[in-house]
């Protein structure tokens, strides 16, 4: 049996990449806030 977990570097960073987050708009937000980490 599979486990559910198959790590894909490709699909990780394009839902919760930073380009990602660009787009989203949560890097303006977090820069706003003055964060010291803006995405991971």
């Amino acid at each position: 049996m599979k486990r559910t977990y198959q790590p894909n570097n490709r699909r990780r960073s394009k839902k919760q990449g930073f380009l990602a987050r660009m787009k989203n708009g949560i890097v303006t937000r977090r820069r706003k806030k003055g964060r010291k980490v803006l995405s991971r």
